[in-house]
């Protein structure tokens, strides 16, 4: 592992995360996330741009699983790294490789090669989360960590606020392209604000020695994860072999997850279930809400991304919301609440979605505070996951556990991506509304998540 001065400071208890100890580090963490954070809003916004210009709607799920999936690769390999030397290695490779990805999509020819481009993008993306989150481990004390987690969120407003807007002013202006190569700037300015920090870092004596069986199993996870949407999208033997992919990715998660994590059982492994199955039906469902705004409220890519401006802030507050609240609200009532406020706003959606393919002159607003209202939801529970992840580690399986929780995280939207792919193809060939039965899903992965929140108390 690693570690600096400043986690063993004695006054870690009184300061705050912008006292002198914390100040460069919570510079440099937040700026690293604002950054990612505008390059997932900025593309989110775009992408039906992107599959309308590249002829590619039928890759639409997919261009939003693939960096999801690679990104599981990423994470185990990060965890195992610093459980080993520490994050700075992980963190530095994994803002190459994301800034690899950025230039292969920002010049794609085919929505194939874009796709490619979305893969080396998520390796990166996928290690550079876990390092921040084994950097706030090492460096700020427990006391600390919930309002740090909450400074991510807020890491979100500004690109919130302006990012969908930018993206499509960026587009309509220059080109797609210029979303993605634009943000190879804003990754090496990243950089600069973190490299002090990482300097400070210095390899911690007790490091541990992670079974690299978890990196092989992490790519079969991500392979099975793709192989699904594209032959779940076909007929005949190709949907066999979905299936089999599908089990596949259930036996990776089975490996590479705490034990007892795909049943639910109380304590952590309950903790990374109800991360994962947050992920899976809020992600999933975010991916076609500017979709869904545009071919069925026929807004423009500006005005629809106004969601996601407004999803943004409200996770913000609702973040700091939970971070002020403290240990007056336990992690796993937080959970809970969090939980049951996203399947609320997720079931509003599907009905919303229900009643404008019925006819009605609903008004777009009451689908978008819908998913707002999730959004609130997500923002409540999601850093409580990885305080009492935190809570339940030590030094010598901090990297691990980060990294299982982030394998959750990011391959329970991944797989819920690849099923909404393939649920949206079989209802466009079967002649049912395609949104209602992707939104149907998410609620239906929302319940799930709710349900394993209540089991997070040990």
């Amino acid at each position: 592992m690693a570690s600096t001065t400043s986690s063993g400071s004695p006054t870690g208890r009184r300061d705050g995360i912008l006292s002198p100890t914390y100040l460069a580090t919570t510079v440099g963490m937040f700026g690293l996330i604002a950054f990612a954070a505008f390059e997932a809003m900025a593309v989110t916004t775009v992408m039906p741009s992107v599959a309308r210009d590249l002829d590619g709607f039928h890759l639409y799920a997919l261009s939003f699983a693939a960096p999801l999936a690679s990104g599981v690769v990423g994470m185990v390999g990060a965890g195992t790294w610093s459980d080993r030397v520490g994050p700075r290695g992980p963190l530095l490779f994994a803002m190459a490789l994301f800034s690899l990805g950025l230039l292969v999509c920002g010049t794609a020819p085919t929505m194939e090669v874009l796709i490619a481009g979305r893969v080396i993008q998520g390796l990166g993306g996928g290690a550079l989360v876990v390092g921040v989150y084994v950097v706030v481990g090492l460096v700020y004390p427990s006391v600390l960590q919930p309002a740090i987690f909450a400074s991510f969120a807020a890491a979100w407003v500004l690109p919130s606020l302006f990012g969908p807007g930018l993206a499509a002013l960026v587009a309509g202006a220059v080109g797609w392209r210029w979303v993605f190569t634009g943000t190879i700037a804003m990754v090496l300015l990243a950089l600069v604000l973190i490299a002090p920090t990482l300097r400070r870092m210095v390899a911690h004596p007790e490091g541990t020695a992670t079974s690299r069986y978890r990196l092989g199993w992490a790519c079969v996870a991500a392979v099975a994860v793709l192989a699904l949407e594209l032959l779940g999208s076909g007929g005949g033997l190709a949907r066999v072999g979905a299936l089999g992919a599908l089990l596949l990715v259930l036996v990776a998660l089975a490996r590479l997850l705490p034990v007892g994590t795909l049943t639910g059982r109380r304590g952590l492994p309950a903790v990374v279930a109800t991360r994962g199955l947050l992920a899976a039906s809020f992600f999933s469902a975010e991916a076609y809400v500017v979709y869904v705004l545009q071919d069925r409220w026929s807004l423009s890519v500006g005005q629809a991304g106004v969601a996601l401006t407004v999803v943004g802030v409200v996770w913000a507050l609702a973040s700091q919301v939970q971070s002020r609240l403290g240990t007056r609200i336990t992690h796993e009532r937080a959970m809970r609440w969090g939980a049951a406020v996203v399947l609320a706003g997720l079931l509003a959606l599907v009905v919303s979605v229900a009643l404008r393919a019925g006819g009605s002159d609903l008004p777009a607003v009451l689908p978008i505070a819908a998913y707002v209202l999730a959004g609130a939801g997500m923002g409540f529970a999601y850093p409580r996951t990885s305080v009492a992840m935190l809570a339940e580690s030590t030094d010598r399986d901090r990297g691990l556990n980060t990294s299982a929780l982030s394998v959750a995280d990011s391959l329970g939207a991944a797989l819920a991506l690849s099923l909404s792919g393939v649920a949206f193809a079989a209802a466009q060939s079967g002649g049912r509304d395609p949104f209602i039965v992707v939104y149907a899903l998410a609620g239906v992965i929302g319940v799930l998540g709710a349900v394993a929140a209540v089991r997070t108390r040990s």
